[in-house]
């Protein structure tokens, strides 16, 4: 247990990038350098953590973690992997809240929000070339990019998803597309029984009983919004602001999503900043709670279904409707792209060609985040 909290602790100080750049990191060092687990297990993980909603290189993090040592294995990678970005994050929130330097914080969430233009439209367009590829994917993206914007509210943002996985069962009756051993053996599911009935006990009864404590009602909206999550860190962008609406400014907001750009470790620690903010009281316990809330549905769903997933998999059905929540996905992340993210962060002609270069060198020349983000400070000081 302790050498995989030392292992991941150490990934999670400089695991730059994203969830590709972490799968990364995983292989290198859990497989093909400990061998911890074979280069086949370590690919159905992937398959199986990109399938679920939640943080795919968390879950991931957590899998290896329970190969190597049991459920205490999989809570030490969680916990070593996530806790630089969780501590950088809150101390930003935290810093930010009480303006230790109004004039600098000012700077930093504008360079903030104009890294966010830059970060969101590369994962748009990264998302978009894989996974609108038929005419099928790009209605649903356009689809579901119109529903967004005309609708308001929590249910406006996961109402398309869940369509779009049923409108892929739907097709898949129609052109037969399912094998004979479909038709004669439906998969079972056999889940970690104490987990689940968790799971479903904490997913029904947090709404009854958040309104009497404000760390419920937080644990609440952010284990809500990790049950719905698709497609990655990115999509619990337009997913949270809809659930704080109220609660937290909207250069908050985009400031706890830049944040998350410029740390390493998994970008749903932008619960950490958001708790914080939304807690001013007690910032770190509000950190705590969001964070555990936004990471443990995911957690839970993966050891659920952790026995069946190779039946899961195998069921042609479901490969199309995730195929579908795929590319509603990237609706969805386009509409949050448009609005709040280039309409608070574009005021002047300026920002327009600094974001146009930024994406550039982000895009083309490989710059490190944290370059970006100096660069852009730079840009923020000389021009606002």
């Amino acid at each position: 247990m302790f050498e995989v909290l030392i292992r991941f602790f150490v990934l999670g100080l400089f695991s730059f990038g994203g969830p590709a750049a972490h799968i990364g990191f995983f292989q290198r060092e859990f497989v093909t350098k400990r061998k911890w687990l074979s280069e086949n297990d370590f690919t159905q993980a992937v398959a199986l953590c990109q399938f679920l909603p939640g943080p795919a290189s968390s879950q991931l993090g957590m899998y290896i973690g329970f190969k190597r040592a049991g459920y205490l294995g999989a809570a030490s990678a969680f916990a070593g992997f996530t806790f630089p970005s969780f501590a950088l994050l809150t101390f930003l929130a935290v810093a930010s809240a009480d303006s230790i330097n109004t004039d600098a914080m000012s700077v930093f969430i504008q360079a903030a929000k104009l890294l966010a233009v830059i970060v969101v439209a590369d994962a748009v367009w990264g998302m978009a070339k894989k996974n609108l590829t038929s005419a099928a994917t790009i209605g649903a993206a356009i689809l579901t990019g119109a529903w967004v914007t005309f609708s308001t509210g929590l249910l406006g943002q996961i109402i398309p998803i869940l369509v779009a996985a049923f409108v892929g069962i739907l097709i898949s009756y129609r052109n037969g597309d399912t094998s004979s051993n479909d038709k004669m053996k439906t998969p079972k599911i056999i889940p970690h029984k104490g987990l689940l009935a968790s799971f479903f006990v904490l997913l029904v009864s947090l709404p009854l009983i958040s309104s009497y404590s404000a760390e419920l009602g937080l644990f609440n909206i952010f284990y809500q919004a990790g049950s719905f999550v698709f497609g990655g860190g990115h999509v619990v962008l337009p997913l949270l602001q809809p659930m704080l609406e109220g609660m937290i400014q909207s250069d908050d907001f985009l400031a706890a999503y830049a944040s998350a750009q410029l740390v390493p470790g998994p970008m749903f620690t932008m619960a950490s900043y958001l708790g914080a903010i939304v807690l001013p009281q007690s910032p770190v316990i509000g950190s705590v709670v969001a964070t555990i809330a936004v990471f443990l549905p995911g957690a839970l769903l993966l050891f659920a279904f952790l026995s069946t997933w190779e039946a899961i998999f195998a069921h042609s059905k479901l490969k199309v409707a995730i195929t579908l929540v795929n590319a509603s996905v990237v609706g969805l992340l386009a509409s949050a792209f448009v609005s709040p993210v280039i309409s608070s962060a574009i005021i002047t002609w300026q920002d327009v060609i600094a974001v146009t270069i930024g994406y550039a060198l982000l895009k083309y020349k490989n710059i490190p985040v944290w370059l970006l983000a100096i660069l852009l400070g730079g840009y923020t000081i000389a021009i606002h």
